[in-house]
């Protein structure tokens, strides 16, 4: 459970920040970013599934003089994720940012069919289940984004696959039901015969950025006044997860770096043209 270490949290005043899949590499780069531009008073959850790794991670940051909120939280629970809504709510009445950035890894080493389902429960299911529990406690003016990548786009897809990401009235429970047929897809060695791309990083990312956009549009029909979500591409970063696919990783961001990038997408103004877009470096990467 939490194990807050200040109490500055509780007084009610400032802005509510949570980060997912917080503990190491780009996750901590942008709690440790938004401590630092956030006012005293701010929250900023510091969040992932292992109690170790986000008390470890919290430890760090406090050791720089940077006090956030480490918290367990699951994405792919639904009771967890649940839960961590029902805190946020009772605690502080709502959310003003959320980085949704929890990921599974995928390795070389393994078969795209046996790892797939666990990385469509954490990086689709998860992105869903966040979306759900904590864009009603968007409060106006905050924002939300979904750390994605340029593979997030209709142009990585064949286009018979387009309309199961890119139709006017989709759903996240549409957009759900897609990912596990595509999962079982793979599993059962359809996907190349159906004309999914033999990487399952694409699809996946395709449909992070999907989801963003029906949130974005949820959010533009009944959400907060000037709250704002979108997908968001770091580039390259140098980390344990991106390593084993990159031969070449000279031109690779140091999580640092990357992670600037995200935080003034978080904190800076933002256009409307933004809104519900792929961001890469404050540029939009085209959705078709």
């Amino acid at each position: 459970m939490s194990e807050p270490t200040s109490d500055a949290w509780t007084s009610g005043d400032g802005r509510v920040a949570v980060v997912t899949g917080a503990n190491q590499g780009l996750g901590l780069a942008v709690v440790a970013a938004l401590r630092r531009r956030l006012g005293p008073d701010a929250a900023v959850y510091l969040t992932g599934r292992d109690r170790a790794r986000v008390q470890a991670a919290a430890a760090r940051l406090r050791a720089e003089g940077l006090a956030v909120v480490p918290e367990l939280l699951d994405v792919r629970a639904d009771a967890d994720v649940e839960r961590f809504a029902a805190l946020l709510r009772d605690r502080h009445g709502g959310v003003d940012i959320v980085v949704s950035n929890a990921a599974a890894r995928i390795t070389p080493d393994a078969t795209m069919a046996e790892q797939v389902r666990a990385f469509v429960d954490t990086n689709n299911r998860g992105t869903t289940r966040l979306l759900r529990a904590l864009l009603p406690l968007l409060r106006p003016r905050g924002r939300y984004l979904v750390v994605a990548s340029s593979f997030g786009t209709l142009r990585e897809l064949d286009p018979s696959l387009h309309a199961r990401f890119g139709t006017p009235g989709l759903t996240l429970d549409d957009l759900d039901a897609t990912m596990d047929a595509y999962a079982a897809a793979v599993e059962a060695g359809r996907d190349g015969d159906e004309g999914w791309p033999a990487w399952i990083n694409v699809p996946s990312k395709v449909g992070q950025v999907a989801a963003a956009r029906i949130a974005a549009r949820t959010v533009c029909a009944d959400g907060p006044p000037g709250a704002f979500v979108a997908a968001a591409c770091p580039g390259l970063v140098d980390t344990d997860a991106s390593r084993p696919w990159f031969t070449d990783m000279t031109e690779a961001q140091r999580p640092e770096e990357a992670a600037a990038h995200l935080v003034r997408l978080m904190l800076d103004p933002v256009g409307d043209d933004l809104a519900g877009e792929l961001v890469q470096f404050g540029r939009v990467l085209p959705w078709r």
